[in-house]
């Protein structure tokens, strides 16, 4: 075989080579990955509970079917008790149900949804709602990421349909690592969460976070380059606690 023919027979294949290497990841698959190392269908039916700060939560998921609870004493030392359904949220107070404006009943769904949906990620990320963009991959802490940027369709996205999520997905353990998000209500904001002692209970990985902002404005997308630069000033833990998983009976 001669030289030009072993160059025209070669060539084509360092071309796909080439270009298959410069084939950026895709973000769905990314998310998939997460999902699965992070519980995979252990999140689909199952109670899981847990105490955070002063109160007590409990997500029981039976397919589409959910109920979110939380219980605590107020200030005066009464039970509380909302559950948030499918069917709406109500709320009682030492064992009586008690008539909420609708304004009132909004805050307290979205407070109760939100404690679950961020001690459940990166389980919801697949919910219909959600636009996921592959943004390109990062360094930290000498570990290297996939970044995915998310927003949310106006429809069915709830109430916070505005905010912005960027997630660190380590390249080769698929864990979710990191996160930053930029939020309208209480005045409006940015966070930026590093996940610490994770641990898994019922097949199901958990973890609390260190919680951080920042006062100059930055596009999230740099966020992990102002974590990595010591800028991101420390706010909070955010640590779950007494975890149980328990299985819905067949």
């Amino acid at each position: 075989m001669s030289a030009t023919t072993l160059i025209r027979f070669i060539l084509p294949f360092c071309l796909m080579l080439t270009f298959c290497s410069d084939k950026q990841p895709d973000a769905q698959q990314l998310v998939d990955q997460a999902i699965a190392t992070h519980g995979g269908g252990k999140y689909n039916r199952g109670v899981i509970s847990f105490r955070l700060r002063d109160k007590q939560y409990r997500a029981l998921r039976d397919g589409g079917a959910y109920v979110y609870s939380r219980t605590f004493q107020d200030s005066t030392g009464q039970r509380v008790h909302d559950v948030l359904r499918n069917s709406g949220f109500t709320r009682t107070i030492n064992g009586t149900e008690v008539t909420l404006p609708q304004e009132r009943k909004d805050a307290f769904s979205a407070s109760v949804n939100s404690v679950i949906y961020f001690a459940l990620l990166p389980y919801f990320l697949n919910d219909a709602a959600v636009q996921k963009e592959y943004i390109g991959e990062a360094s930290i802490k000498e570990e290297p990421y996939y970044k995915v940027k998310v927003t949310f369709a106006k429809a069915g996205g709830g109430t916070d349909f505005e905010d912005v999520y960027i997630y660190w997905f380590h390249q080769q353990r698929h864990t979710m690592d990191y996160l930053a998000y930029s939020f309208k209500e209480d005045g409006g904001g940015t966070r930026f969460r590093e996940a610490v002692n994770p641990r898994i209970v019922g097949g199901i990985r958990f973890q609390n976070y260190n919680n951080y902002t920042i006062k100059e404005q930055l596009p999230l997308e740099q966020y992990d380059k102002a974590f990595e630069a010591g800028k991101l000033e420390k706010v909070s833990e955010i640590k779950l606690e007494d975890v149980v998983v328990s299985k819905l009976p067949e």
